[in-house]
């Protein structure tokens, strides 16, 4: 970029002598202004290079941050995945079941209590495990209003009944919704974890 425009002539004006400016002076002052412009455009050059040069490191490290933030995120996703599955199987393993124990008797009553009017006089039978003969005798001190048998099968079990009057049967699995339950918080964490490691092990 040239500044010649910015510097004021003097050629062809008059010294306060009445002299004239000789060739060689007007040659100086050429080369001066020559040697001006190029430091001028050398600095503005280094400057537009030195800009670039800083644009790109900005760059670099933003992608740089980007990645390593990523690494981290998927890093402690690993991590937190690895603490929280022995909370959650335990919770799965230990109290699930201990609610589903205590829910089992009043899910067999209300079962009962709906079939009053479905069955009429027709005998019922209840089919649960030899373990919890107990607990569903405990539930027959109140007459249903139709007759009800109890039937023991060691094949059942522990939450699990049958209901069976006359053509039709209802079904109560407790230990069928806690296994789905189960498969489904080990397959939930198992892609976490491969997830997390696929992603770490392409840089994120």
């Amino acid at each position: 970029m040239s500044i010649s425009h910015l510097l004021e002539s003097f050629e062809g004006a008059d010294q306060d002598d009445g002299g004239s400016i000789s060739m060689s002076e007007l040659s100086l002052e050429e080369e001066k202004l020559e040697a001006f412009e190029r430091g001028y455009k050398a600095g503005w050059d280094d400057a537009a290079k030195a800009q670039a040069e800083d644009r790109n490191h900005l760059t670099s490290d933003f992608a740089n941050n980007l990645q390593e933030l990523s690494f981290t995120y998927h890093e402690a996703s690993g991590h937190l995945a690895r603490a929280l599955r022995p909370v959650m199987t335990q919770i799965v393993e230990a109290v699930l079941p201990e609610i589903a124990r205590k829910s089992f008797g009043p899910r067999i009553a209300e079962q009962l209590t709906g079939l009053a009017l479905a069955v009429g006089k027709q005998r019922v039978e209840i089919v649960v495990a030899p373990q919890n003969i107990a607990l569903v005798r405990g539930l027959l001190d109140e007459d249903p209003g139709f007759p009800v048998q109890l039937v023991e099968e060691p094949s059942l079990g522990a939450g699990q009944a049958y209901l069976r009057f006359g053509d039709g049967e209802r079904q109560i699995d407790h230990d069928e919704v806690l296994s789905r339950i189960a498969k489904a918080l080990d397959a939930f964490f198992d892609e976490l974890k491969h997830t997390s490691e696929k992603e770490l092990k392409h840089g994120g």
